[in-house]
């Protein structure tokens, strides 16, 4: 695989860089507008008006990160930065990575806000404006690393820790793979599993904690499976 030129690569990084620091200065704006307005009422000048400011920061930091998931989200899913899967160039000039890149960057900040300050119901919102498909009363515990690229039927349960990669990379040969995972309907995935691109949970599929489900595996309907790889768990007679 040949390299990125330079003037590509510079111009994908100050692309990128652009983009991040827009997107997230946006983020920013109401809780700059809100504590100009505060100081305006309340000048802290004196002793009482300094025990509101842990409430005035706890609330500053949920608007921040209510607005930061929002807008993120939203400039995601107008301008449509998502990829399909496919082997690429792992360069700037290419139009599916670099779309990865962008959505990588904006995305990945936001996943670990999410882990910090659980927001219940938006965070589906927000991995459907990211383009994943996602069912009702669907339980999202773990990792989603390309959001775009998963989708999950209804009443399934991802237990914390685990993760779902859509990409791989392979830096030796300067590429990325990119391929889509299904998770049907009423399954569960057990704390600290790893399900790798391609992959296939089929309904009322049970995965057990700590397993690995390698790369386009495909787990059958109605049956439990564990370690690694992921093999059926037959039950004991």
């Amino acid at each position: 695989m040949r390299e990125d030129k330079s003037p590509g690569k510079i111009r994908g990084f100050f692309s990128v860089s652009i983009i991040t620091f827009i997107v997230f200065s946006l983020g920013f704006f109401p809780i700059i507008i809100g504590g100009y307005y505060v100081l305006l009422f309340i000048p802290f000048n004196q002793l009482w008006h300094f025990f509101l400011l842990p409430f005035f920061i706890y609330i500053g930091i949920s608007i921040t990160l209510f607005y930061q998931v929002l807008i993120s989200g939203l400039v995601i899913h107008v301008f449509n930065i998502k990829y399909e899967p496919g082997l690429y160039e792992y360069t700037y000039i290419e139009k599916m990575a670099f779309r990865w890149i962008v959505a990588c960057v904006l995305y990945t900040p936001i996943r670990k806000m999410l882990e910090i300050f659980p927001m219940g119901g938006m965070k589906n919102m927000y991995y459907r404006l990211l383009g994943m498909k996602i069912g009702e009363n669907t339980l999202v515990g773990g990792t989603i690393m390309d959001p775009c690229l998963t989708e999950i039927g209804e009443n399934s349960t991802m237990g914390l820790f685990a993760v779902i990669y859509g990409h791989i990379h392979d830096y030796e040969k300067g590429i990325i793979i990119m391929e889509r995972v299904k998770i049907g309907n009423n399954c569960v995935i057990g704390a600290g599993a790893c399900i790798m691109p391609g992959a296939v949970l089929e309904d009322n599929v049970k995965l057990a904690t700590g397993s690995v489900v390698t790369k386009g595996q495909v787990l059958k309907k109605g049956k439990t499976y564990g370690g690694l790889p992921a093999k059926e768990i037959k039950p004991k007679k």
